[in-house]
Order: C-alpha cells, then structure tokens, then sequence
C-alpha cells in the first residue's frame, strides 16, 4: 500500500475499509505531492475504534521525513472523510515548516568578521 511518487506507506488497522483507505490515500498524496517538497519516505496509520461508544473513533498517525526533517501528525475524527481532510491540513502545515526551516534564503545579514564573515577593508 504505498503511495505513488511520494514514498508514504499508508497502512490500516481495525474496522478500516478500502474505500477510506484509498481517500486517506489520496489526501496524503495531495498533501505531500507538491513542488517544493522533498519527501524521502515515511508512514500512515489510520485506526477505527471497535468500541460504539467512542466520540471520535476515527484515529491516524503520520511520521514522514521531509527535506530531512521528521514531521509528526496525529488527527482523531468522526468518519474518514473527516480525518482525511484533517490529516491533509496538518501534513500540508508541517510540512511547510520543514521546508522553511530548512529554507538558506531565509538567513539574515552575513556575519561580522569576528564570526567567520568577510573581513572589513
């Protein structure tokens, strides 16, 4: 069960059926599949409680390396759908701190010259 071009294994447990799995699928797919964003592996767990009385039975986790970076999700929802668009917002969110974190045109001034910049003429 993995992912096309982005390398995320999506896996499920409990009372998950395929028809969830593969929207789950498809939003992690949206989320990551993007310019920009350099994906090297990872993986998604999507859980659905047994218990009746649960308020949110729906339950995932993601751990995916981004551009180095580890970016970790947790979503609990009502139905799939809804943990699926929730899940997509916060890896689409994380991820974007990963990369921009990581982002070098984001540094300031060059150094003073007692910090290893270039020496003043």
């Amino acid at each position: 069960m993995t992912a096309r071009d982005t390398g995320i294994r999506v896996r499920a447990a409990g009372d998950v059926d395929e028809e969830a799995l593969a929207y789950v699928r498809a939003k992690v797919e949206a989320a990551l599949d993007r310019p920009g964003i350099q994906v090297e592996g990872g993986e998604v767990r999507v859980t659905r409680a047994a218990a009746l009385h649960v308020e949110l039975p729906w339950s995932a986790a993601a751990e995916v390396r981004v551009g180095g970076e580890l970016v970790v999700v947790h979503a609990r929802e009502a139905s799939a759908h809804e943990l699926a668009d929730r899940l997509q917002d916060r890896l689409r969110g994380q991820a974007d701190r990963a990369v921009h974190r990581g982002d070098t045109a984001r540094r300031a001034a060059t150094p003073p010259p007692w910090r290893g910049g270039p020496a003043a003429s």
